[in-house]
């Protein structure tokens, strides 16, 4: 070989190399993370910890063969259409919803040709999809709603108010249960021998009218609402001394008595799993909707002091977390 030629050789393999990393890291999927909040919230990392499990449990890790792209919504709801378009224009391979009903919602609504991984508190009721079993389409996830997290809700609620023969189910925003899920619901308070009233409330109506009367009679409450109102519902509570059990772990650390719910942690470890999933091939219609496995509650003992009530016990020992 001439010098000249090798000198070429040299010069040419220099000058593709770089295309060639170019194109791979072009090649690397590209998973694009649509919020509602923002991502130096403390619960926000762990959650997005969780997703980074799961998808290294389904042979991805960010930044070696698959990269993150972040939308944040910073708690403006309104923001997340427009933060979906970016993403949908920005061509990610798949979108991964942070935040619960609201972004689920926005990108059931406005991506049809991307794959979506969402979770949501109840997605029949939500209106993302129409059958777990068989989501179809480009949505799958996982719905937060399951009847034996409400019979254990109702359960907890008898046993730090035994004396109450009734318990009011409070839902925010309004019309976010599905027929079959109020069936449930009832069946879950007989079980538990309550009869069970259902207010469903819209966030900008008169939820303290609903709190003054649950005050005049004495009985327990079951919030199910978005971690929004996290800080709103507890604060309502207390102002009217009626004792409250929420279904995310942000309300009993906000000054609710106690919550019991999903790991959300965890259901951002099954998120991960789908993810690696779709990332690998599977059609995302074809992916079950899931429901939680793992749940966690926190009792406030600071709020169960001012509501002069005594936690048993066996309940503080099966507490995941008891705030003082």
């Amino acid at each position: 070989m001439h010098r000249r030629d090798l000198i070429l050789g040299i010069g040419g393999a220099a000058l593709i190399r770089p295309r060639a990393l170019r194109a791979q890291r072009k090649a690397m999927p590209v998973i694009g993370i649509l919020g509602l909040t923002q991502p130096d919230d403390p619960a926000i990392v762990l959650n997005l910890d969780g997703l980074r499990q799961g998808l290294k449990q389904g042979g991805f890790a960010e930044g070696q063969n698959v990269t993150f792209e972040y939308r944040w919504a910073r708690g403006d709801e309104a923001r997340l259409p427009a933060l979906a378009a970016e993403l949908a224009a920005r061509r990610v391979d798949v979108i991964v919803t942070e935040g619960g009903g609201s972004s689920a919602s926005v990108a059931a609504k406005a991506i049809s040709d991307i794959p979506v991984v969402f979770h949501t508190p109840d997605a029949i009721a939500d209106g993302i999809v129409s059958n777990l079993a068989r989501p179809g389409g480009n949505l799958t996830g996982v719905s937060l709603f399951a009847p034996e997290l409400l019979l254990k809700q109702f359960a907890l609620l008898r046993e730090l108010i035994p004396q109450t023969t009734a318990i009011t189910l409070l839902v925010v925003p309004r019309n976010q249960i599905a027929a079959s899920g109020l069936r449930q619901m009832e069946d879950a308070a007989r079980a538990v021998g309550v009869k069970l009233q259902i207010i469903e409330a819209d966030l900008d109506g008169n939820l303290e009218a609903t709190y003054t009367t649950l005050a005049a009679s004495h009985g327990g409450m079951v919030v199910r609402a978005n971690a929004s109102l996290a800080e709103r519902l507890p604060a309502l509570a207390a102002r009217y001394a009626v004792p409250a059990i929420y279904n995310q772990r942000a309300f009993a650390v906000a000054g609710g008595l106690l919550s019991y719910g999903a790991s959300i942690p965890a259901v951002y470890v099954l998120k991960g799993l789908y993810t690696a999933k779709v990332l690998s091939g599977t059609k995302p219609g074809d992916l079950p909707v899931q429901q939680p496995t793992k749940f966690e509650m926190v009792i406030n003992l600071k709020t169960a002091r001012a509501l002069g009530l005594t936690v048993p016990q066996l309940l503080l020992a099966q507490a995941d977390e008891v705030i003082e």
